[in-house]
C-alpha cells in the first residue's frame, strides 16, 4: 500500500484508498460480487443503493414489478451485513448507497452496520416512485431534510456520502448544507455541466469530491482531477478494460509528476488549491479578486504561504521572481529561474509539485477553517 499512499494522498473513513477510482451504485446491479470481480483497479465501491426503510421499499418493488433492476429484500440489513462481509480483505473502501424516506432509515442501518463502511444518502435517484415517498432526488429539492439525514448519520460517528445530480437543485447550498452537517464525501453526476461545475464546488467546500458521469478517458479524468476532483467513479462504463486503463494512466502521472490531481493554475481557470502556483498579490491578475472572493486578505495570503514553507524546499529561491519558490508557478510551465533553483538545490520536479501539494492543503485549511452556520 505505500506506493499507493505516495501517488494517492487521500483518505476515506479513514481508510488509505488505492486508486482515486470509485465504483457507482446502481441498484440491482452493483453488490459485492460486482465489486470483486473490479476490485483490481478501483479504490472504493458504493454498492447499492438499497431501499431501507418501509416506504423506500415499497416503493422498489413497484419500481421492480415495471421491470427495473432493484435490490429488494425482507430483511435489507442482513442482506448489506452479507455484502460487507463478503468485501473483507479486498482493499476497497466499501460504501453503502441507501434509500430511505426519513433520517431514521438511514441511523437504523448505521447503528446495525457500524462505522467500517460508507453510508452514501442517495438523494440521486429519479424515479418518480422514490421521489413520491420524499427518497432520492426528493431530498435535493428539500435541503432542510437533506441535512437533517446528514447530521443524523454523522451523529452515529460514521462516515457519510451524499450522492446528488448537479444542477437539479442550488449544489453550494446543497454542499455548504452537507458540509455543515458532517459528511465528508460529495459525489456528483455532472448530467452534462462538466469540470466547471466541480470547480464550482471545489471552491465552496474542503470535502472529497467524486466526480461521476460519463468519465471512461484518462483525458476526461484529467479534466475533472484538475478541476478540483479527488476521485471519479464510473457505473454503466465500469467494465474491467476502462477501469484498467484509467488505472494504469493515474498512476503512472502520479508517479511522473508527484501530484495527481494537481489544479489548473488559477490564471488558465484554477480552482482555490491553485493558489499554491500563484505569486505575490501585486498585478492586476485573477488572484486579487479571489483573494477577495474567499475572504484572505493580500497580507494574510503572504503570510500564510510564507509560514508554511518555512523549512520546506520551498522556502529558498533567491534568484526567483519573488525570492522564494513558495511564488513559483507549476511544473509544467516553462521557468529558467524556478528550474535552476530547483536543479542547485537537488528537488527533482516531482518533489517540488509534492510540496505544492502540501502548501495547497495549508492553504485549504485556512480558508475552509470553519463550516458555514457553526462559527
Amino acid at each position: 500500500m505505500a506506493d499507493e499512499e505516495e501517488r494517492f494522498p487521500l483518505q476515506i473513513n479513514g481508510t488509505p484508498v488505492r486508486t482515486p477510482i470509485a465504483l457507482a451504485s446502481m441498484a440491482g446491479v452493483v453488490d459485492a460480487a460486482y465489486a470483486r470481480s473490479r476490485a483490481a483497479h478501483v479504490g472504493a465501491a458504493f454498492l447499492g443503493g438499497y431501499a431501507v426503510d418501509e416506504p423506500t421499499i415499497a416503493a422498489a418493488l413497484t419500481m421492480a414489478g415495471r421491470g427495473r433492476s432493484e435490490f429488494v429484500f425482507d430483511d435489507p440489513i442482513g442482506a448489506m451485513q452479507r455484502e460487507v462481509v463478503a468485501l473483507e480483505g479486498s482493499g476497497l473502501v466499501v460504501g453503502l448507497n441507501l434509500r430511505a424516506a426519513s433520517p431514521r432509515g438511514f441511523v437504523d442501518v448505521a447503528r446495525s452496520i457500524g462505522p467500517s463502511v460508507v453510508y452514501e444518502i442517495d438523494a440521486h435517484c429519479r424515479q418518480p416512485e422514490m421521489v413520491g415517498v420524499g427518497a432520492g432526488e426528493a431530498l435535493v429539492h428539500a435541503p432542510d431534510r437533506l441535512e437533517e439525514a446528514v447530521r443524523a448519520l454523522a451523529a452515529e460517528g460514521v462516515s457519510v456520502s451524499v450522492k446528488f445530480r448537479a444542477g437539479v437543485g442550488d449544489d453550494r447550498e446543497i454542499a455548504r448544507r452537507c458540509w455543515s452537517a458532517g459528511a465528508e464525501v460529495l459525489h456528483v453526476d455532472l448530467m452534462d455541466l462538466g469540470y466547471p461545475k466541480i470547480r464550482e464546488l471545489r471552491n465552496t467546500v474542503p470535502l472529497t469530491l467524486i466526480a461521476n458521469n460519463s468519465i471512461t478517458t484518462f483525458d476526461r479524468m484529467r479534466e475533472m482531477l484538475s478541476h478540483g476532483a479527488d476521485m471519479v467513479s464510473l457505473a454503466r462504463g465500469a467494465n474491467e478494460r476502462t477501469l484498467a486503463g484509467l488505472d494504469a494512466a493515474i498512476a503512472r502521472y502520479a508517479d511522473d509528476q508527484g501530484w495527481y490531481n494537481s489544479p489548473k493554475q488559477l490564471c488558465r481557470g484554477g480552482d482555490v488549491r491553485s493558489l499554491a502556483f500563484c505569486c505575490m498579490p501585486v498585478k492586476s491578475c485573477p488572484l486579487i479578486p479571489t483573494l477577495e472572493k474567499i475572504g484572505l486578505s493580500r497580507d494574510r495570503y503572504i503570510a500564510l504561504k510564507l509560514d508554511s514553507v518555512r523549512g520546506t524546499v520551498l522556502e529558498g529561491g533567491a534568484q526567483t521572481c519573488f525570492g522564494s519558490l513558495a511564488w513559483c508557478c507549476k511544473a509544467s510551465s516553462p521557468c529558467m529561474f524556478r528550474d535552476m533553483t530547483l536543479a542547485q538545490a537537488g528537488v527533482s520536479k516531482k518533489e517540488y509539485m509534492q510540496a505544492k501539494r502540501r502548501l495547497s492543503q495549508q492553504i485549504m485549511r485556512e480558508v475552509f477553517a470553519v463550516p458555514p452556520g457553526t462559527a
